[in-house]
């Protein structure tokens, strides 16, 4: 566990974080990048699985499906290299915080299905317009069940 507090310490040493601390418009614009990361991966996510699961029916898949999934892994991106930025201002206290590690959790639940769907042929053929299994609609399920749980556990982050 000491080799833990070592590399937590750190990294609330690191020059980011120390900026960060030292600098209320630094945070406030890493942080409003952060939000905007968020709202570009649900706003993105939310609207594909909703026309997977069979919503939006008026909208061809062909065409919003490769789009959404490029906006919501941008969003993905932005939203990961900025929480992990924030995350080194308070590395220990977050370290130790119970929503943080069910957000941690719920995150790796819900990357690992965003491989498992692009790592399925038939699901990138949906995005192009093929069939809508079985599978697809349980994965898209389980992606905006999981998106949002991670959205839920971020915010009770400031109350735990």
């Amino acid at each position: 566990m000491e080799d833990a507090g070592s590399l937590l310490g750190a990294l609330g040493g690191w020059p980011g974080a120390r900026w960060l601390r030292a600098s209320w418009v630094a945070y406030l614009l890493v942080n409003a990048a952060h939000i905007l990361g968020v709202a570009l991966l649900l706003g993105s996510i939310l609207v594909l699985d909703l026309r997977l699961l069979g919503g939006l029916r008026r909208v061809p898949l062909a065409v919003i499906g490769p789009l959404h999934a490029r906006v919501a892994a941008l969003g993905t991106s932005l939203a990961v290299l900025t929480g992990l930025w924030l995350f080194t201002v308070r590395a220990a206290e977050y370290a130790e915080n119970p929503a943080f590690l069910v957000k941690l959790a719920l995150l790796g639940a819900a990357l690992v299905n965003v491989a498992l769907q692009h790592g399925n042929p038939a699901y990138r053929e949906a995005l192009r317009g093929g069939p809508l299994t079985g599978r697809i609609r349980t994965s898209a399920a389980a992606s905006a069940m999981l998106w949002l749980a991670v959205l839920v556990a971020g915010r009770w982050i400031g109350f735990a």
